[in-house]
């Protein structure tokens, strides 16, 4: 078996890449090239049975990501598959297990079978969790003991921070948030009790070698990203940029995938930016953002804050967007709060595809504006992105009013609209009415006088 990187090179259309194209409404050749020149990825592991394939980068819509998982507080098996579901419901086109409590492999394994989605971890916390969160006893190889694991599993892609290292380490002196990557951290801390470099960077080629057997699409980790505005852009971020596009050009030529994750927590004018240094650095690899958050005084609100950072990432180029709950900062998201990251994400993903001028992409606006001047509450609920939240806010009036509770019959302007343009057209055809009477005693008085 060869990876869709590897087909792609060889001039071969998969049958995943022809999916993918169907999907978008591409050219298979189109994408099959954008796939062989890295700007395009897709994310199926040969284990993953069950997978719908997806596309993520270059002039394909824009994806976004949820993350779901259990933790050492809340661990439960149906919970996590209750989110899953709601992951498939709302749309989100992939989802990460990020599961740092319960049985992992009991929970990713259920995961991966019931996803027709791609499925995304971060192998590090298998590993912290194998040595009982005890650091100091990880040995090296016991991350390529859990990739392999994980990628038999069937995991489509996985979290790799392997741009950390030593010498990157100083450069995060005199921010306010440090290290916010929770893998970075751990590598952080492990390179610091063992004296050693990253071994998620010494082992690169190793780990390459499994993820070109099962097809696994390396997300290059940003473990040195901002954790709020006032260290967004700096050095350490840069410096490790820089590196993951190394590791990009090392993946490539053992014919793996790759995305680079990017921040994080950006002011607003930075955001664009950034985008253009991942593109400059990592040789235009698909780049997936976490956010961006371009405030931080909202916690319970970072859904909000962080849509809106999303949105103008994929306006300026941004492939992958994954999400952020209500929860964030504070607590793990429960179902109903991966529903509102989800649907928060939607939005910014959409109005991202309306901006970079993807083609149709506005023709779901159109059709519902249609619908909405028309008075077709069942047409706007199926055109919505979630119909039962539109009608549940309807409910206060039946179906047949032509008009909202919020308005009422007098003030709503469509349906004065509506009222001026039946009463233009009954003036208009009184006028023609009119001007054809005139013209028939013309003509009679013609007539009488031929007479």
């Amino acid at each position: 078996m060869a990876t869709q990187f590897k087909y792609a090179r060889d001039s071969i259309i998969t049958k995943e890449m022809e999916y993918v194209a169907g999907q978008e409404d591409v050219d298979a050749e189109w994408l099959r090239n954008e796939v062989s020149k890295g700007s395009v990825i897709i994310p199926a592991n040969i284990s993953h049975k069950k997978l719908k394939p997806i596309g993520i980068g270059k002039g394909l819509k824009t994806k976004i990501n949820a993350n779901i998982g259990a933790s050492k507080i809340r661990a439960s098996v149906a919970e996590e598959l209750k989110k899953l579901e709601y992951c498939i419901k709302y749309g989100a086109d992939t989802a990460m297990d990020l599961s740092t409590g319960g049985n992992l492999n009991v929970i990713r394994q259920a995961i991966i079978d019931s996803s027709p989605i791609p499925i995304g971890t971060v192998p590090t916390y298998e590993v912290v969790e194998m040595a009982n969160g005890r650091i100091e006893n990880i040995k090296a190889e016991d991350w390529l003991d859990v990739i392999e694991l994980q990628a038999k599993q069937g995991v489509d892609y996985m979290t790799v921070h392997a741009g950390i290292l030593r010498r990157t380490l100083p450069l995060v002196k005199g921010r306010i948030t440090g290290i916010v990557s929770r893998g970075g951290a751990i590598l952080a801390r492990w390179m610091g009790e063992h004296d050693k470099e990253n071994p998620l960077y010494t082992q690169f080629e190793q780990i390459c070698d499994i993820f070109e057997q099962y097809d696994v699409t390396f997300s290059l980790g940003d473990s040195l990203r901002p954790g709020c505005l006032h260290d967004a852009t700096d050095k350490a971020q840069i410096t490790e940029l820089k590196i993951l596009g190394e590791l990009t050009l090392k993946a490539w030529k053992k014919d793996c995938q790759v995305m680079v994750e990017g921040p994080g927590h950006i002011p607003l004018h930075q955001i664009k930016l950034n985008v253009e240094l991942e593109k400059k650095y990592c040789h235009n690899a698909p780049f997936y953002v976490l956010g961006p958050l371009v405030t931080d005084i909202a916690p319970g609100y970072d859904h909000i804050t962080s849509a809106i950072g999303a949105a103008v990432a994929g306006q300026h180029g941004a492939d992958y967007l994954c999400y952020v709950t209500p929860a964030e900062h504070l607590g793990l998201p429960g179902p109903e709060e991966v529903k509102q990251g989800i649907i928060a994400y939607k939005i910014a993903a959409h109005a991202a595809d309306i901006a970079k001028g993807i083609p149709r992409s506005r023709d779901r606006d159109d059709e519902l504006s249609k619908a909405r001047f028309d008075f077709d509450w069942e047409r706007q609920f199926a055109l919505s992105l979630d119909p039962e939240t539109a009608r549940k806010i309807r409910s206060d009036l039946g179906m047949d009013a032509d008009f909202c509770s919020m308005c009422g019959p007098d003030f709503c302007s469509m349906r004065n609209y509506h009222k001026l343009t039946d009463e233009k057209t009954f003036n208009e055809r009184r006028r023609e009415e009119r001007r054809e009477d005139r013209a028939k005693k013309m003509r009679r008085m013609e007539e009488e006088r031929l007479i």
